[in-house]
């Protein structure tokens, strides 16, 4: 590293190595600088950069998302664990890793970087800005929700301002994410009124405290035993999910996060491993149904056909997911308690396992979705739209 003023030969002398990504932060910066003034220098950096991506093709950086999960099963066919991690945990705590990969790998400036987060409100595209940090800073307070389930402290408790709601009561995922980001200080335009040292080290402080309650989770989850699966975790507004479940639905929320931070931060990513994503896919669809209700009864989704009693054949949408992780779900209409199978199918809407996650997390609406269908046009539109509206900041 070079100390002292940059002159022009220090400066030239440092193109190599800037094209291998090799220089330190300060001198990354003073580069950069110097190549918006210095035309000779600007031209002899993109002819180093360019022969550097002839000696290493463009590559996906991410790595495989496999990996960790084979690695962790040969370690495991050598030595049981003391106490085995639940398979309901195991997509969670692969997706938590990809992301911490990411950030790892994530330079200072791209911590304040803008993310956009998308979701359905209302039937409504709604959108919310706000930095790399406020996205760990998101996924902090709410899977706070599954710390407060299993007895552990709530993140957000030594955050809280003395006047205001206590962070126990504040239960909907939004409100939590609100409570944090008002705190912490991370929206965008926030993280850009920091100066670097402080935006680094908030960005370090918000990391680790995510990862640290990551850990902590999985290893609780662990040690408490298979009965913690069926430990309710409210959402707010009366919703709740058995623990098993609402660990599927943080792997999916850290899986689709990890995506908007590597888009904001020009990042490969790819989506998980199969096996982990047939059981996001397959929590959506067992919401789907109750979610259809819920819909109805706001007047937000075309009235039941018939009257179906609890346990009884109902009307049956066919939801075809295609690809890897994918596979055949049948989903009652008329009532969650109907029985749906295929003798009663009256829509089949087919989609490419990476299109539903995509509608089910609001990244893409419902008439943008690439979807296959057939049979009844409302019984599918209902699905669209309902699908779409499982999505939330």
């Amino acid at each position: 590293m070079i100390t002292g003023p940059y002159d022009h030969g220090r400066l030239k002398s440092l193109l190599g190595a800037w094209a291998l990504a090799a220089c330190a932060p300060e001198e990354t910066a003073a580069v950069e600088a110097h190549l918006t003034d210095c035309a000779p220098c600007a031209d002899e950096a993109l002819r180093l950069r360019d022969a550097v991506r002839l000696l290493h093709p463009h590559d996906n950086l991410d790595m495989d998302p496999a990996l960790r999960s084979r690695v962790l099963e040969l370690c495991l066919t050598r030595r049981m664990p003391g106490i085995p991690m639940p398979g309901w945990s195991v997509p969670y705590d692969a997706e938590a890793a990809r992301l911490d990969a990411l950030l790892a790998d994530m330079n200072e400036a791209d911590w304040g970087a803008p993310v956009q987060l998308a979701w359905y409100d209302d039937d409504r595209p709604a959108v919310r800005e706000t930095s790399v940090a406020g996205v760990i800073g998101h996924l902090l307070a709410v899977d706070g929700l599954l710390a407060l389930a299993l007895g552990l402290p709530d993140p957000l408790a030594a955050d809280a301002p003395a006047a205001g709601t206590h962070p126990r009561t504040v239960a909907s995922p939004a409100e939590r994410t609100e409570a944090l980001w008002r705190v912490a200080g991370s929206s965008y335009a926030e993280q850009q009124s920091l100066a670097r040292e402080f935006r680094r080290k908030h960005a370090s402080k918000m990391r680790s405290e995510w990862r640290d309650q990551t850990y902590t989770l999985i290893r609780t989850a662990g040690f408490a035993g298979s009965g913690v699966a069926d430990v309710q975790v409210p959402y707010g507004g009366g919703a709740a999910l058995p623990l098993r479940d609402a660990f599927l639905d943080r792997a999916f929320e850290c899986w689709m996060h990890a995506w908007d931070i590597a888009e904001a931060v020009d990042y490969p990513y790819v989506p998980p491993t199969p096996e982990h994503m047939h059981p996001m896919i397959d929590l959506a669809a067992r919401l789907l149904p109750q979610t259809l209700a819920d819909r109805r009864r706001s007047g937000r989704a075309a009235p039941p056909r018939t009257l179906v009693a609890a346990g009884t054949p109902g009307r049956t949408l066919h939801l075809e997911i295609e690809g890897k992780g994918g596979g055949n779900w049948y989903l009652p209409l008329d009532s969650p308690a109907a029985v749906a199978g295929p003798e009663r199918a009256v829509a089949h809407v087919a989609l490419e396992g990476l299109e539903f996650c995509r509608l089910a997390a609001g990244h893409v609406s419902p008439a943008e979705a690439a979807v296959g269908s057939d049979g009844e046009r409302e019984a599918v539109e209902d699905f669209l739209y309902a699908t779409a509206s499982l999505s939330r900041l």
